[in-house]
Order: C-alpha cells, then sequence, then structure tokens
C-alpha cells in the first residue's frame, strides 16, 4: 500500500475493540464445585471449555477483522503510482511530445491526426496539476526547454505544424529525457502520435528503450491519433535517366504508384515548367495498383532545349494525404562532353571499345550522344591543347616525357579529369620521375597473375560517389564473368590516395588521387586492346565477355565523375544542403533565390565558387538567378523523404517487443487518457477489493456463529 485517500476514516478501525469488550464483559466465570465423584465428567467438561473458548476466539477474530477491514477500505488506499508520479494534487514535470512528420497530415473524419492530436494535448494540459513544468517538443531542432508556464505551453500547442523535415518521434523523445532529467518534479512523459512506421524506425526502438531506461522515475503515456486502416495513393522517389543529359536525349522521369490500405486505378500526369513558369502538361500514364503493393511509371519528356528544366508528376484525384501525391525534378540539358581518347597505335583499334562504350554509333548519328571523343596519339598529346576538353583517356600509356607529365598536371590542378588505364606498355621504370609521380596514385612495382581467372572486380562494398549508380545492382552484377588475368600493382600508394575499386582479393583495381581542383583516376588492369594481345597473354575479359554491359557501365561512370557530370546534384531530400558549383561564367555578387514559397538573396562563399542555399524544408522546385536576361540560371528540386509520408502502422505488440522492459500505457481516447493519468498518478485503488473481503468475512462469521451456537 502506498498511500490512502481519507486517511481520517482509518481511525475507524479503532471500533475493532468493541467485540473484544463485549467478550470480555460476557464472559461467565464457572462456580466451583467439589464433586469428587465425578471427575470423569470433569474432565470431558473442561475439554468442552477449550473446544468453545477456541470457537469464542475465532468469532472474535473476524467481527474485529470486518471492522478494521471496513475502516481500511472506507479509507481509499491506493498502491503503485505515487513512487512515480507523487501525490494527487502535487506540480509534475511533463514533457508533451508530438509527432510533427508530414504523415501527421493524413485528413479522417475531416480531421488531421495534427489536429486531433492538438485536440487531446489541450484537453490534457487543463488537467495538469497547477505549477506544473510542461515542455512542448516536436520534430524541429529546437533545444527542449519547459514552458515558462501553462498559458506559454498552451499558445506553443496551438502554433504546431507539421514540418517536412521533423526528426522521427524516437529522437523527440529522446529530447524529452534529457529534459526531464533537468526537474526534480515527478516525471510524465506523453507522446502524441499516429504510429507510423516511419515516425518509429526500428533500428531506433532499441536506443531509445536504453535512452528511457536510463531515465529514471519517469514513465511513457502513448497518445495514438492514428487510423486503425489508413487509405492512400503516394508517389515514390524520383529516377531520372540522367540529372545532366544530352540535347536531343529523352529525359526519362520514372516512378513508383504505391498504394496503403485501399486499391484501384490511378492516372499520374507530367509536367515541365516552361521560361514563364507556367506547368505544361505532356502526359499522362495510367495504372492498376493492388492494396498493399505498387507499380512502376515511367514518363520520356522529348524535345527538351539546352538550359535547365524543371517539372513533377502528380497523381490526379485526391486522397487522405496530399502531401505524397506530387513530386518533384530538375535536370540539365546541354551539350555534349568533349573527350580526348589517347591511345597506342594502331589508334582506331586501341580505343574502339572505349569509344563505343561512350558514344554509340547510333547515338551520334541522332545527336543524343553525351559524349564526343577525339581520338590521338601518344605522339601527337604534346601538342594539344587540354583545355578543350573536359576530361582527358590515356589508354595503357607508356612512358611520357616529363614536358608532357608537366602539362598534363597543369590540367589537372586547374579543374581537369585524367583516366589512367594501365596495360601492357606500361613500363614500373619509365613512371617514376617526379612529374609522372604527381599524377600517378604511387610507385608502380610487378605485374599480379591469375591465369585461371580466378579474379574479378569487386566494387560491392564500396560507397565511392563514383558507383553511386551500381548500389542499387550491389550482388547482382555477374564480375566472375568477366575474370581478370594479369594487373598492375603499386608498391607504395601516395598519401590521400583512395581505393574505389578493390580486386577479390583485396588489391586496388580503380584508385583515385586528387591533385589541385582536379582528380585522377588510374585503373591497373586495360580495358582498350584485343583479350589476346601480341605476347599472347589475355590481361582480361572485361570489354569481351558475354554481354559486357557491367564494363559498359563502368567507363561511363567513371568518365562522368571525371568531368563532373557524376556528383552533380540536382535533386535532394527535404533538410539536406544543398550546395551549387559555379564556374567561371556563373559567377555573380548576390544571386536570387526562388524557393516555393518566398525569395530571398543569397552570396556565394569568399571563392565565389559555390553556392549554399538554406531553407530547404518545403517541397518544390527551387531557381537561382544572377545577371539578368544574360546572366545565369540555375535550379533543383526537393522531395520529401519516403519515410516521412508513411502510414503504415507499427502495433503495440511490436512496440513492447522493442521497448523490452520499458513500462508504458497506450490510450486512444480521452477516457483511456484520463484513467490511466488516474492510475499513474494517483495509483489503483484497493477499496472494491477491501469491501469483497470484508463481505467474505461477515459472511464466514455468521455461518461460523450459528454452527457454533446450535452445537452449545
Amino acid at each position: 500500500m502506498d498511500a490512502l485517500l481519507n486517511p481520517g476514516l482509518l481511525a475507524g478501525a479503532g471500533l475493532a475493540v468493541i467485540p473484544i469488550i463485549i467478550h470480555l464483559v460476557m464472559r461467565q466465570r464457572p462456580k466451583h464445585l467439589e464433586f469428587p465423584a465425578l471427575r470423569f465428567i470433569q474432565k470431558r467438561h473442561d475439554t468442552n471449555q477449550r473446544r468453545l473458548r477456541l470457537r469464542q476466539l475465532l468469532l472474535l477474530a473476524l467481527r474485529a477483522g470486518a471492522i478494521g477491514l471496513l475502516a481500511l477500505a472506507l479509507a481509499r488506499p491506493t498502491v503503485d503510482a505515487p513512487s512515480v508520479f507523487g501525490k494527487r494534487e502535487g506540480p509534475v514535470a511533463a514533457a508533451l511530445v508530438f509527432d510533427s512528420q508530414p504523415h501527421m497530415q493524413y485528413r479522417h473524419e475531416n480531421r488531421t491526426r495534427l489536429e486531433v492530436a492538438r485536440e487531446n494535448a489541450l484537453w490534457l494540459l487543463a488537467r495538469l496539476p497547477e505549477e506544473s513544468q510542461v515542455g512542448v517538443l516536436d520534430g524541429s531542432n529546437d533545444a527542449p526547454v519547459f514552458q515558462i508556464d501553462l498559458g506559454a505551453a498552451k499558445q506553443r500547442i496551438q502554433r504546431l505544424e507539421a514540418d517536412r523535415t521533423a526528426l522521427p518521434v524516437t529522437r523527440v523523445v529522446e529530447s524529452a529525457c534529457q529534459l526531464l532529467e533537468k526537474s526534480s518534479l515527478p516525471r510524465e512523459l506523453y507522446v502524441f502520435t499516429d504510429l507510423s512506421r516511419g515516425a518509429w524506425p526500428a533500428a531506433e526502438l532499441n536506443r531509445l528503450g536504453q535512452r528511457l531506461k536510463q531515465t529514471r522515475g519517469v514513465r511513457m503515456q502513448i497518445i495514438d491519433v492514428g487510423v486503425e486502416q489508413p487509405k492512400d495513393f503516394a508517389l515514390g522517389e524520383i529516377r531520372l535517366s540522367g540529372q545532366i543529359v544530352a540535347r536531343n536525349t529523352p529525359l526519362v522521369v520514372a516512378t513508383d504508384v504505391s498504394s496503403t490500405g485501399t486499391g484501384g486505378r490511378k492516372v499520374v500526369e507530367s509536367y515541365v515548367i516552361d521560361q514563364l513558369g507556367r506547368a505544361e502538361k505532356r502526359s499522362e500514364e495510367a495504372v492498376q495498383v493492388e492494396s498493399g503493393s505498387s507499380a512502376a511509371v515511367q514518363f520520356a519528356l522529348g524535345g527538351l532545349d539546352q538550359g535547365v528544366h524543371q517539372g513533377y508528376l502528380r497523381i490526379v484525384g485526391e486522397d487522405g494525404l496530399a502531401a505524397d501525391d506530387t513530386r518533384y525534378f530538375t535536370a540539365v540539358v546541354r551539350s555534349a562532353w568533349k573527350l580526348l581518347v589517347v591511345a597506342p597505335p594502331p589508334v582506331e583499334e586501341q580505343s574502339i571499345y572505349v569509344a563505343e562504350a561512350l558514344s554509340p554509333a547510333s547515338f551520334r548519328k541522332n545527336g543524343q550522344a553525351r559524349f564526343v571523343c577525339t581520338t590521338a596519339s601518344y605522339g601527337k598529346l604534346a601538342s594539344i591543347t587540354l583545355d578543350d576538353y573536359a576530361a582527358v583517356l590515356l589508354l595503357d600509356p607508356p612512358p611520357l616525357a616529363d614536358p608532357v607529365w608537366q602539362r598534363l598536371g597543369t590540367y589537372v590542378v586547374g579543374g581537369g579529369g585524367v583516366a589512367l588505364v594501365l596495360g601492357e606498355h606500361a613500363q614500373p621504370e619509365g613512371f617514376h620521375s617526379p612529374a609522372a609521380q604527381e599524377l600517378l596514385p604511387g610507385t608502380l612495382g610487378l605485374q599480379g597473375r591469375y591465369p585461371d581467372g580466378d579474379l574479378a572486380l569487386a566494387p560491392d562494398a564500396s560507397d565511392h560517389p563514383l558507383l553511386a549508380k551500381f548500389r542499387p545492382l550491389r550482388g547482382s552484377i555477374p564480375w566472375e564473368a568477366f575474370p581478370v588475368f594479369r594487373y598492375w600493382q603499386f608498391d607504395k600508394l601516395a598519401e590521400g590516395v583512395q581505393t574505389v575499386i578493390p580486386y577479390t582479393n583485396n588489391r586496388p583495381a580503380l584508385l583515385e588521387k586528387v591533385v589541385g581542383r582536379g582528380r585522377v583516376l588510374a585503373l591497373t588492369t586495360p580495358f582498350s586492346e584485343d583479350p589476346v594481345n601480341a605476347s599472347g597473354d589475355r590481361w582480361n575479359l572485361l570489354p569481351t565477355g558475354f554481354e559486357p554491359w557491367p564494363f559498359v557501365m563502368l567507363v561511363n561512370e567513371m568518365t562522368l565523375y571525371l568531368v563532373g557530370g557524376g556528383e552533380t546534384q540536382l535533386n535532394y531530400l527535404a533538410g539536406q544542403p544543398v550546395v551549387l558549383h559555379l564556374d567561371g561564367e556563373q559567377r555573380f555578387p548576390t544571386y536570387q533565390v526562388t524557393t516555393p514559397k518566398d525569395q530571398f538573396l543569397q552570396a556565394p562563399d569568399n571563392s565565389g565558387a559555390s553556392l549554399a542555399v538554406p531553407n530547404t524544408e518545403s517541397a518544390g522546385n527551387y531557381r537561382v538567378k544572377a545577371g539578368g536576361e544574360k546572366g545565369v540560371e540555375l535550379g533543383f528540386s526537393v522531395n520529401l523523404p519516403p519515410d516521412a509520408t508513411r502510414l503504415d502502422r507499427t502495433s503495440e505488440a511490436e512496440l513492447r517487443e522493442q521497448l523490452e522492459g520499458v513500462k508504458f500505457a497506450l490510450a486512444r481516447s480521452q477516457d483511456q487518457i484520463d484513467r490511466q493519468i488516474h492510475d499513474s498518478r494517483v495509483g489503483r485503488e484497493l477499496f472494491p477489493l477491501l469491501i469483497a473481503i470484508v463481505a467474505v468475512v461477515l459472511g464466514l462469521e455468521h455461518v461460523l456463529a450459528n454452527r457454533f451456537y446450535r452445537q452449545a
């Protein structure tokens, strides 16, 4: 027992002495008579007296106990809660945590989930004891603090809105624990949520459980404001054929239409924004989606001129959550990059695989190639103006004169990209000069040999940006079908050199070295010659294996990375930092940034080479302009993270399993909240149990009394 709601009535337990007094008063003293002839009868009489005395004492105990229990019941004892929540009317430290991610905008019965959460929170706030400390926390990154008073807490609740960059509620609860630890008052934690899986990520629940266990004296109550079976259609992440595409190449925009709690036929429209800011509908696609599944939809947008192009995809019609019905995109159409491909003689034969992989003949004919390849021999390299090219590819380079290495070094320092693809013509002693070492990732050593074909590229474990397109295909690319038989080894790598792709024996296959503003990629096995060279030894089957699409993909991604196209990002998630890189013609003192909500001026960094854009919380298309009509025009798009609009729910059983050892109550109505607050703050009353025991005791006393007196 932890508390008494009516301790004064406990004095009634003193009435238990009444049966004792009556027992003592009514007790008869037997008269002493001498009757020796009747000793046997005397013994029998003594035995009966002892039994009668025991029966009287038993009835006395039952009667006194009944009175004591009745007094205790009327005093209304409680158990279990004051050690956590304190006395009934005492002030408490209460943290009100709100799930404020976009899925809380789901509308049901003409109310959003956040509106229901605000309503319940205001109702709860009115029932908190006076002088309580109240903190109102949502998914923002604001430092957790207690409000000045209950009135300030009320205003804070009324101003709450869904935030596109809100943190998962698990992290907000951790902040609430940090806040409650600052108070010496009894601690109460209330979480208002729709139990969306996006707000309660399984990967973070275990950490949350440990944090709650560390916060002493706090119990959590989760107020579920969600809908048991939400119904919604949603668009997934946007997938582009490229964020930078060549002129005359269609921009392919794809996504998935998913369904929660319902199914049916949905129409998705594609729009492109014209120069005047008007949305032009391009096409529409109908898709059939089953409940709990998704279906892909794709649009090919052609006829785009050079420049920045923005648009969006949209589901036709309305449903409970509008935030996931539209997805935005940005792409840049530009002329093809000029590449210089240098190869040993015969140049055409040595460069054919790379040239076709980068600029297929069919693409060159219709103007869709994103690269224009110019081939040359190493004898002419010294006379070529390198600045005319976005990147230089050196296929199986022989030893070069120091002035040539120096020209290449100057080109890379200024921001150019060079790929060194080492093969038969490389010679360790010809690559040891200081000028060569400025570009090479290390000192060239011996060759590694695997004549049985047991060696292959192994890029799956790398997170390098060059391999971004490979990541969705991890584990499914048959690299072992394109074995490597010979490769160059480096005795010692230079400082700062990074292994982009290793071999299956963990030796470096593709290396990166940053030099000034540019970069160098070095591949230790060639893909620029016939499978069998002059000596009859094979190097690899990368370009000549059966259906060598991994080779084509690798060459393109390497080249895009060198020219900067592979790392150009124009599509972001809400809240991600946005940095736009500016070349010489795009540099101005200030830029006008137009967001989906407002406009503002932003200055570049001190070097003028990049522009950071803050405040990307709003989903939509962003434009950046400077220099008037003949100036620069840039753009990017922002979309919501997929988890921010998930509506599938976490069950109570899953929460209890993940938060093992953490006590919390789950309420779905104000009556349940009220009852659980009473049970937690006041305790569970023993009155019903004690009254039931009193009734049992009185009934037992009545039965025994009738039986004993009848026998007497």
